[in-house]
């Protein structure tokens, strides 16, 4: 059951002015910076933009981390056609400090103008930069939310096939299979107002530009997982994507690799990004630093 701080910042969301749509997709990503862009940065961390090899990203990190502090590699949300770095730069501060190291925020090109596999390159270019940097790969967990927790995990495909393999995964109701053939479509149909079906379909129309969907670096559901590293998939149990989630988790253990699932009562699709609001989200961060410290440590 979902805690009453919860409820009551659900209530203070729903009181707030509903904004007119936006009149086109730029539009959109647009107010979701606009909005983000000045939240607060964690007491104790700073932000500079870096360039990855041509992928611009924002890293986040505690002030005076050393080299051998962790690093979080993270892909932002956002069904891959909106959503950025900038817009996640208060959150990831919020990680860095969490794991006291850094967190690198990866701006990954975004559909229909670069359809896959732009993305996933973007976010490979990003990682095999951040290794020729000199950065321990076992120091390295790769994260990401939504169409970031698929790139993770498209991500970590690759890495299995070409190396070097990163210390850990973690995914936060990671979109895996874009045919979205998930039972939860169906099931939380009703309890999941953030990501419907006809939000997936649209999604995976968008990004693929009609590849085929079951390409394992579309949705890596579909891939080869033996010799994954350590995964750890945050999932709320009212969400469409909780059948994605277990089902990744289902495959990583069939391959013989360590494979956690955190189901969250009642929770929402992200519901990390609010963080420190309610104690669900407090939690969850906390499992994600502890999953770091783990393994990097």
């Amino acid at each position: 059951m979902a805690s009453q701080e919860f409820i009551a910042f659900q209530q203070a969301m729903a009181e707030r002015p509903v904004p007119p749509p936006p009149a086109n997709l730029q539009e959109l990503r647009d107010r979701i910076d606009n909005n983000m862009k000045d939240l607060p940065l964690a007491e104790g961390t700073e932000a500079v933009e870096v360039d990855a090899d041509g992928v611009p990203c924002i890293e986040v990190r505690v002030v005076g981390a050393g080299d051998d502090a962790p690093v979080l590699l993270y892909f932002h949300g956002g069904g891959f056609r909106m959503a950025s770095a900038l817009a996640y730069r208060a959150f990831g501060s919020n990680l860095a400090k969490a794991i006291g190291g850094r967190v690198l925020l990866v701006d990954y090109r975004l559909a229909p103008e670069n359809p896959f596999p732009a993305a996933a390159d973007d976010a490979e270019t990003a990682y095999r930069w951040l290794i020729a940097q000199g950065t321990d790969p076992g120091k390295v967990v790769v994260a990401g939310d939504s169409a970031g927790g698929g790139l993770t995990a498209s991500l970590a495909l690759r890495t299995l096939a070409a190396g070097p393999v990163p210390a850990a995964l973690i995914c936060s109701s990671p979109v895996t299979d874009l045919t979205n053939s998930g039972a939860t479509y169906d099931t939380n149909a009703e309890s999941d107002k953030l990501w419907s079906r006809t939000s997936a379909e649209e999604v995976a129309e968008l990004y693929l530009a009609g590849h085929d969907p079951t390409d394992p670096q579309a949705s890596p559901l579909f891939g080869n997982w033996e010799g994954s590293p350590p995964l750890l998939v945050q999932v709320g149990s009212v969400e469409t994507l909780l059948d994605d989630s277990a089902r990744l988790v289902d495959k990583v253990r069939a391959a013989g690799s360590e494979a956690v699932l955190q189901v969250y009562d009642d929770m929402p699709h992200v519901w990390q990004m609010s963080y420190p609001a309610f104690p669900e989200a407090v939690s969850a961060v906390d499992e994600m630093a502890a999953w770091v410290e783990r393994h990097t440590s």
